[in-house]
């Protein structure tokens, strides 16, 4: 390869690289430990709120590429709205041993498939904090942004027994990838299978065989990071499980926003998408604390004026309903309503193979052994 082509192919892939979320601020969340087989080597962070009944929701968080649990907390607000609504909250974190970027290995076959690394890690430390706290088993589920909305995508299809329902942020469909350049190929949107071999992937990542988890995709229409075809892909996925028509039940619009619903034959909302009209890589956050407000701002938690932290809770039905904007009490500090409309912040989700990728440039330009 001449050299021109390596420095290119190196822009390229440096552009991918996410610059780290810088840490500081409030960290409520205590580390979970003694929770058996780790084979993925994930650490372990919770947030059991003071005086927590018996029988109690769980909810299972998992933070983007370049974020901590404590840092994803903060911007997407979920301890206090435990606090709010009582439900403890378990937050699996990645670790630089395992992902330079702090990305879930969600497009690792050693890590997504059931009873295998960090899909069982999380699955261990998810019935560890059922026993220890009590809570209720029928009443667990999972969400994630970015790498975390892939691997919660994997919890999902590997482990559908364990959860009631999901939220996938920015995410992949399950199966999508089993290598670093496939995973960026699915982040493009390139490789998405119809929605029948979409469906058979998870079907085929565990012998359950339903009731399947009800499902909340949410994305950014201006995502440069995360194609948005990957959310109608994963919708695709989970109405072919469900068994539910392309057609949506009804399409509504909340906060300015389209929102599509599918329901069962008893009514019951199993699959929602909300696409987030000119929104890039991140997680939509109503900033503040109160009804219908959660989190504050940073690097990929976007201030959308709506926030998916307190919906995705009222659609799984562990909080209450978020009234209409119009309809809250106004915000302790005063602030524009209107959702922004701010420059997309540097993409969030790259693999973990990038450095792999700059070092085969090298190579293969006899710059580098």
């Amino acid at each position: 390869m001449r050299l021109s082509k390596t420095i290119a192919q190196l822009k390229r892939v440096r552009s991918a690289i996410p610059v780290a979320a810088p840490e500081g601020g409030e960290d409520r969340l205590t580390d979970l430990t003694g929770f058996g087989a780790n084979p993925g080597s994930l650490r372990a962070r919770c947030y059991v709120p003071p005086g927590l009944e018996e029988g109690a929701p769980l909810v299972v968080v998992l933070h983007g590429c370049t974020q901590s649990a404590a840092a994803y907390d903060r911007g997407s607000g979920w301890s206090h709205l435990a606090d709010r609504s009582g439900f403890a909250v378990l937050f699996p974190e990645q670790h630089r041993g395992n992902n330079q970027n702090l990305c879930f290995n969600w497009f690792e076959p050693g890590d997504t498939a059931r009873g295998k690394g960090e899909a069982a890690s999380i699955a261990a430390m998810t019935q560890r904090m059922v026993k220890l706290h009590g809570t209720d088993p029928s009443r667990i589920f999972v969400t994630g942004l970015s790498a975390g909305g892939a691997m919660a995508s994997v919890m999902l299809a590997t482990y559908p027994e364990l959860f009631a329902a999901g939220a996938i942020i920015a995410g992949i469909p399950y199966g999508c990838a089993s290598s670093v350049g496939e995973a960026f190929g699915c982040m493009g949107g390139r490789g998405h299978a119809d929605a029948a071999a979409l469906g058979d992937r998870v079907r085929a990542a565990s012998q359950h065989r339903g009731p399947w988890p009800r499902i909340s995709v949410w994305q950014g229409s201006a995502d440069h990071t995360v194609a948005p075809t990957n959310a109608d892909a994963l919708i695709a996925q989970w109405l072919d499980v469900h068994g539910l028509p392309a057609k949506p039940s009804r399409r509504e619009t909340v906060e300015g926003y389209p929102r599509s619903v599918w329901t069962g034959a008893d009514g019951t909302e199993l699959v929602e998408q909300h696409i987030i009209t000119g929104m890039g890589h991140g997680t939509p956050i109503m900033p503040g604390s109160g009804e219908g407000r959660s989190g504050e701002v940073g690097p990929h938690m976007l201030d959308a004026a709506i926030s998916s932290t307190d919906r995705i809770a009222a659609f799984w039905g562990i909080a209450p309903a978020v009234p209409a904007l119009s309809k809250l009490k106004p915000a302790a500090e005063p602030r524009e309503r209107k959702p922004e409309r701010k420059p997309e912040a540097r993409p969030d989700m790259a693999a973990s193979g990038v450095q792999n990728v700059i070092e085969d440039a090298l190579k293969a330009a006899g710059l580098m052994r």
